[in-house]
C-alpha cells in the first residue's frame, strides 16, 4: 500500500471531526487511512494499555462506517511524546489530519499546542480541522505569493479540488506600501512595480491552469494582508492551503507569519503544506 492519510484519534470531539475528514479525504482519493492513538502511559496510569486499546478500536468502528468498504484501514499506538510520534508517522504519510485541540487543550485556544508542533515539524502536508467537516462550501483556496512553498501548496490544492470536483481559488494579495514625502515619483515607481507582481500572478496562473487542465482554477488578486485575505476566502471554502513559509519568510522559521496566522483564525479546515525533500 502507498502513502496513507494519518488522522490522529484520542476521543475529544475535535479528533472525532478530524476523523469524519481524513476518511472522506482517503475515500476521495483512493488512498489508505492509517488511525493513531498515541498512548501517554505516564499520564494514563497503569490502566493506559486498556484505556488506549478501547479508544482506538472504538475510533476504528468509526472509521470503517465512514470510510466504506473500498479503504483499508489501519491502526497504531505508539508511546511516548505526542508531537513526536505523527512528526515520525508524516515522513511516510500522505497527510496528517489533526483536530485543532485534542482532550488534553485548553479551552481558550483555538489551536492546541500539538496541532501547531506537528504542522512545524512534519514532512508531509497537516490538515487542522474545526467545526464541522461536513460543511460544504464547493470551493478549496490556496494562497500564491510566488515562492516555491506556495507552488507546493498548489499542488496538494489542485489534488484536493480535483479529487472534490470543486474549482480551486488561487488568492495573491499585496499591501501597498506608506506613500514617502515626495509621492509623484514615488507613485510613479509603485505602480510600475504593481504592474510587473500582477503580471507574475497572471502568468503564474496561466501555467498553473495548462498544468492542471481538469480543474478550474480561479485568479483572485486583493490588496491587503495576505494572511487577512486567506482567512476570509476561507469562510466560502472547504479547505484552505498554505505553504509552510513564504518569501518573507526567515530560513530557520518552522511555520511563517501567514501560515501561522491563518492556522489560528480561519474557520474552515487549513493544510500546511512543507516540500517533502524530493520537492525541495
Amino acid at each position: 500500500m502507498g502513502r496513507a492519510v494519518v488522522v490522529g484519534v484520542d476521543g475529544s470531539a475535535s479528533s472525532d471531526e478530524a476523523l469524519e475528514w481524513a476518511a472522506a479525504d482517503a475515500r476521495r482519493r483512493g488512498l489508505g487511512l492509517r488511525l493513531v492513538h498515541v498512548c501517554e502511559q505516564s499520564l494514563l496510569g497503569p490502566e493506559a494499555a486498556d484505556y488506549c486499546a478501547q479508544t482506538l478500536q472504538a475510533a476504528r468502528e468509526r472509521a470503517g462506517r465512514l470510510a466504506g468498504d473500498g479503504v483499508q484501514v489501519t491502526t497504531g499506538m505508539p508511546s511516548g511524546k505526542v508531537i513526536d510520534a505523527f512528526v515520525g508517522e508524516s515522513v511516510t504519510a500522505d497527510c496528517v489530519v489533526l483536530g485543532s485541540r485534542g482532550l488534553g487543550g485548553f479551552k481558550g485556544l483555538l489551536i492546541g499546542s500539538v496541532s501547531v508542533g506537528v504542522a512545524g515539524h512534519a514532512a508531509c502536508p497537516v490538515v487542522i480541522v474545526r467545526g464541522s467537516a461536513g460543511a460544504r462550501h464547493g470551493r478549496v483556496v490556496v494562497g500564491d505569493d510566488g515562492s516555491p512553498c506556495a507552488g507546493v501548496a498548489l499542488a496538494y490544492a489542485a489534488e484536493q479540488a480535483r479529487a472534490r470536483g470543486v474549482p480551486l481559488q488561487v488568492t495573491y494579495a499585496w499591501q501597498m506600501p506608506v506613500t514617502p514625502s515626495h509621492p509623484v515619483a514615488y507613485s510613479a515607481m509603485l505602480d510600475r512595480s504593481s504592474e510587473r507582481e500582477l503580471r507574475a500572478a497572471a502568468e503564474r496562473l496561466a501555467a498553473w491552469r495548462e498544468t492542471y487542465p481538469d480543474v478550474e482554477i480561479l485568479g483572485e488578486q486583493v490588496i491587503g494582508h495576505p494572511a487577512e485575505a486567506l482567512i476570509k476566502a476561507g469562510q466560502q471554502a472547504d479547505l484552505a492551503v498554505v505553504g509552510t513559509r513564504g518569501l518573507g519568510g526567515f530560513a530557520s522559521a518552522l511555520l511563517g507569519s501567514v501560515s501561522r496566522t491563518v492556522l489560528h483564525q480561519a474557520t474552515c479546515p487549513v493544510a500546511i503544506v512543507r516540500p517533502r525533500p524530493e520537492q525541495a
